[in-house]
């Protein structure tokens, strides 16, 4: 832009010397002044002429073709999802024919996500978990994005809450895709099996920790299956127990004002929590039969297929015990999280946030901002996009329901929820309860500060430890989990 400036002012300059030259011809056909004479409509002309090749040159800049990779596109398994995906393309490539969309799926994993950061190998626009965004940050794998929100007009539009977790010095690096509030998944069907409906068949689902040990019992009994599918294979596991022992009255990581942090795994209301959890296997016996092997994924199935009535899921994972796993949206309701004994009662709350390769263009960035507003993602409402989605649900056989207000435009989230009544394919009052239940002021916690994934690790492998030893020292395991989980935070977010 600045070499074109500069073309203006060289040629500003010799339209000047010619002038002059020109008014100098002139001088027997005019009256000799003092000044040239110089022809105000020409330069005005030229002028405008320059302008317009500069804004020509610009514009054929910004229309040069390059790839936008998306690694938010669906798995290869997602047909219905990527045939969604299709008509995005089809819909992004009538406004942007110099972009070639890349389907580049990428599943976030911090084993391999540094790798592909390091080698300028991350597709321009991808999911990954608001635990991890800092620590991304700080690496220098993602692109600020800041200014190019603010020139959309969209950087205020993020609840604060969620773009706190984005950002860094004031600077902002992604944006949510959405939010969620861990509930109770039910699988109705199981639940009518045992006897636990009311009279217009809604499920009674359970209101306390001990209240969901005795459901589950009932239902085991009554139907061989599962009573609960708890995690114990991976991070998801640690991350389930952190809201189950909230419930206890546990807060697992704290920090204080010089900003240090502290591990308090094995503070009384965390081991209380753990011995729950062991009484849920040794006592009750109501889990499936091999916890250890059951991840974020298989807990869907297990509750999509009857194999267990009770899951601890989100909002924005309806899709999978239903379209998924076959689950008919009739049988399937999302319930708040239990209460513990003294009547603490959380949910916990996070989401998947989209962020950018450090080495994504300016372009790219925008481009992938306008693609995932065709998708019906960002604060601007594409009502097209939004009730194409509502649509392919219905056709698909997933829950309509209300999104988390991850944007905080009063207008968009009405239309949104007007056109979620319109195809609302659900009772909703399989879902009242839930909802009603997040909306209370202090029911949504935001996940544990601190190095968090790996605290969720820590206390995996103490779950892992409970559920298969019979004899196992619920307060000697959380100890050494709090020891490590010091260790690794003294090394990490206390060594900063």
């Amino acid at each position: 832009m600045k070499r074109m400036k500069k073309l203006v002012s060289i040629m500003l300059c010799l339209l000047f010397v010619v002038s002059m030259f020109a008014a100098c011809k002139k001088e027997d056909k005019a009256a000799v002044t003092d000044k040239p004479v110089v022809e105000t409509a020409d330069v005005a002309a030229t002028v405008d002429a320059v302008e317009a090749t500069t804004e020509a040159t610009t514009e054929a800049v910004s229309e040069e073709p390059f790839d936008l990779t998306l690694g938010i596109w669906p798995e290869a398994t997602l047909t219905d999802e990527i045939a969604l995906h299709n008509g995005y393309v089809e819909e992004f490539t009538k406004t942007h024919p110099n972009v070639t969309v890349v389907p580049a799926y990428y599943f976030y994993a911090v084993d391999t996500f540094v790798p592909l950061a390091e080698s300028g190998s991350l597709p321009v626009i991808f999911h990954t978990y608001f635990t991890d965004t800092q620590k991304i940050i700080e690496g220098g794998y993602v692109a600020d994005i800041t200014d190019i929100l603010a020139e959309r007009g969209w950087l205020d539009a993020i609840n604060p809450s969620i773009k706190a977790l984005m950002s860094k010095d004031g600077r902002t690096y992604g944006i949510p895709r959405d939010g969620y509030a861990l509930g109770l998944m039910i699988n109705v069907e199981l639940f009518k099996e045992a006897g636990l409906v009311d009279a217009d068949g809604l499920p009674i689902y359970p209101k306390t920790w001990q209240e969901l040990a005795e459901t589950a019992k009932k239902i085991k009994d009554a139907t061989g299956a599962a009573g609960l599918c708890l995690l114990a294979m991976d991070n998801a596991g640690g991350w389930h127990f952190s809201n189950i022992a909230w419930g206890f009255g546990a807060t697992l990581c704290t920090t204080d004002a010089s900003g240090k942090y502290t591990a308090n795994l094995d503070s009384p209301e965390a081991i209380e929590a753990m011995e729950y959890v062991k009484s849920l296997k040794w006592e009750y016996d109501v889990l499936t039969a091999d916890p250890t092997v059951e991840n974020w994924g298989t807990g869907f199935t297990q509750l999509g297929t009857g194999e267990a009535a009770m899951y601890i899921g989100a909002n924005d994972a309806v899709n999978n015990p239903t379209l998924v796993n076959g689950l008919p949206v009739e049988d399937f309701a999302l319930a708040p999280m239990p209460a513990g004994p003294r009547g603490d009662q959380y949910s916990l709350s996070g989401g998947t946030p989209y962020m950018f390769s450090k080495d994504a263009t300016e372009a790219q960035i925008n481009a992938a901002l306008d693609y995932i507003t065709i998708m019906g993602r960002g604060p601007v409402l594409n009502e097209k996009g939004y009730e194409e989605d509502c649509k392919y649900r219905v056709e698909s056989g997933i829950p309509v329901i209300n999104r988390f207000p991850c944007w905080v435009d009063q207008t968009v989230i009405d239309k949104e929820n007007a056109l979620t009544e319109k195809y609302s394919n659900v009772d909703p009052r399989l879902y009242a309860d839930y909802f009603s239940t997040v909306k209370k002021d202090g029911n949504l916690r935001m996940e544990e500060p601190g190095n968090t994934q790996e605290m969720y690790r820590e206390l995996t492998s103490v779950l892992q430890a409970v559920i298969t030893d019979k004899n196992a020292d619920v307060a000697a395991l959380m100890k050494t989990a709090d020891e490590n989980y010091q260790a690794i935070l003294d090394s990490t977010m206390n060594a900063n």
